[in-house]
């Protein structure tokens, strides 16, 4: 059993004063005076049960126990947190509110289509959008911190409590500047040992994809830079920096620019886009929406 002066409150506090190293933005994050979190950590420290902080002069310190329990009450509180919005949804009690994550190669079709699809269908729905790689925004999703997203499906199996609704499928092109024409119909990857490629950092669909294709060619690229987002490795293909590997959504944004040229079917590599969203949600209305949403667009898009 915890003892009373352990609470979640005292817990969120430490996470504060850890993260911050000051008793007084502490105290101004969680409007209370100085003195106050003071009282609040040292009672959490008898709590405990050890010692959590040590004073160095007038400042003080926390012991490298306070940082093992912060980082471990931090997933305590998510853990929390989540179970207390589905509780909040299981009893038909939902926010007006959703997280979506994107990938940032969809801000520019269906991300737009879906949210004012979405917002026809609840007019009073605030959708917050965040932007990231795959692997940021699958991590972001499982840990409860977004409600939905939409991305390439990750290679393998989709985690057991996500639930999928397909959208479109999608292949990567060689991407050149326009002004380079290649003069063919489709790629032989083969043949370009020699070029300078760019791609995207790990942790995006594209840049897996990127090197799948070329361990399909029998060698590793030439990559001279890696960048953050999809537009700006466009902006440097453009600018004749290098070549890379584009997917065809892309296409419509910078085809006056960068030419796009098919490769090989035995180097094709098919990107499935979705809405994922974990199967715990799936009775919230919002959620719903979305999804149904997101059905009507699979259906456009066949």
């Amino acid at each position: 059993m915890l003892a009373e002066q352990v609470t979640l409150r005292k817990l969120e506090i430490l996470c504060s004063f850890v993260k911050t190293g000051s008793l007084s933005k502490t105290a101004e994050e969680f409007r209370l005076s100085s003195v106050s979190i003071h009282k609040a950590l040292h009672s959490l420290e008898d709590g405990i049960g050890c010692p959590l902080f040590i004073k160095e002069g007038r400042l003080l310190k926390p012991l490298p126990t306070a940082l093992y329990l912060a980082e471990s009450a931090a997933y305590l509180i998510v853990d929390v947190e989540r179970a207390i919005k589905r509780t909040r949804t299981k009893a038909g009690i939902e926010e007006s509110q959703v997280r979506l994550g994107s990938m940032y190669s969809l801000t520019a079709n269906i991300i737009p289509k879906l949210i004012m699809g979405t917002k026809i269908r609840r007019p009073d729905l605030d959708i917050d959008l965040f932007l990231g790689s795959n692997e940021d925004l699958m991590k972001k999703l499982t840990e409860g911190n977004i409600e939905a997203i939409v991305m390439a499906l990750p290679l393998g199996d989709v985690p057991e409590e996500i639930q999928v609704v397909p959208l479109f499928e999608d292949r990567l092109y060689l991407a050149s500047p326009k002004k380079e024409s290649l003069g063919v119909s489709r790629i032989d990857l083969a043949n370009f040992r020699d070029e300078k490629f760019l791609t995207l950092l790990d942790g995006f669909a594209t840049t897996s994809g990127f090197y799948d294709v070329f361990s399909l060619a029998g060698f590793k690229p030439n990559v001279v830079m890696k960048v953050s987002d999809i537009f700006t490795l466009m902006n440097m293909v453009a600018n004749g920096m290098g070549r890379t590997l584009l997917p065809g959504r892309v296409m419509d944004l910078m085809g006056d620019a960068i030419a796009f040229t098919p490769l090989l079917e035995k180097y094709e590599r098919i990107q499935h886009i979705a809405l994922m969203y974990l199967k715990a949600n799936e009775s919230n209305s919002n959620i719903l929406a979305l999804a149904a949403e997101a059905l009507m667009l699979h259906r456009n898009n066949k």
